[in-house]
């Protein structure tokens, strides 16, 4: 049985500022969790799960504490309308310099607000073999329960950097730097890119003035029909599948 600190406790790393203060985040479901589990089994801090995980799990060597709940206490700790077995407890992942741009192609995104957004975007960048995103400091918190949720386990391949985005960009002086934008390049008649940087603007807004300064190449989704925007992550897949 957890005790009232205890759940309380759980229950505060849904807000940015207690997860910051902890260097924790959480992780919910069978799936997520055990991805986790096997990329980054050195920062598990302590799993609480239902008696049918920790059977399922039986024969799995473990070095981490497990703590059994009831359905209800799950319920109580979890950022889910509907609980999935277990809720991890992380911790962040240790901070890092962005590495060279050299030879490779990143994701930079700008002001990216939704939770849902980020988190399908790192799984994107996963699936095809981005291993870096660079996002303005007004993206949304990559460990918010959304977004981890959204990664489906990917968080723990992608690596994301936070930075002033227009400085950081500056800074790449032999970098070929593409944008999403309403009018540019049709990207179904270009060729697959061997480095460089492709941004995807706000949801509303798209790609700031100063970020759009930085901008070598404007890239565009051919429109056929009427809708007048795509989605943030619906752009950045179809994107990344044509240029990656």
């Amino acid at each position: 049985m957890l005790s009232k600190s205890k759940l309380k406790y759980i229950q505060s790393l849904g807000q940015k500022k207690h997860r910051d203060d902890e260097r924790l985040f959480i992780a919910e479901g069978p799936k997520i969790v055990a991805e986790l589990l096997q990329d980054v089994p050195e920062l598990v801090s302590e799993v609480f799960a239902l008696p049918s995980w920790i059977e399922g799990r039986a024969d799995q060597p473990v070095s981490y504490a497990v703590t059994e709940v009831s359905t209800d206490e799950l319920a109580r700790i979890s950022q889910l309308q509907t609980p999935n077995q277990v809720l991890a407890v992380f911790r962040q992942f240790p901070a890092s310099p962005i590495p060279s741009m050299k030879g490779t192609v990143a994701l930079a995104l700008d002001t990216i607000q939704d939770p849902g957004n980020l988190g399908t975007i790192i799984r994107i960048a996963d699936w095809f073999g981005i291993s870096q995103i660079i996002c303005s400091q007004d993206c949304a918190d990559q460990y918010n329960p959304k977004v981890v949720q959204s990664t489906m386990g990917s968080i723990g391949r992608v690596q994301v950097h936070y930075t002033d985005l227009p400085a950081w960009l500056a800074s790449q002086k032999d970098a070929r730097v593409y944008a999403a934008a309403l009018e540019g390049q049709d990207i179904a008649q270009m060729k697959k890119l061997n480095e460089g940087i492709i941004i995807i603007g706000n949801e509303s807004k798209g790609i700031s003035p100063a970020v759009m300064e930085k901008v070598n190449v404007r890239i565009t989704i051919l429109r056929k029909g009427k809708a007048e925007s795509l989605n943030a992550a619906v752009a950045t897949g179809i994107i990344v599948s044509h240029l990656v």
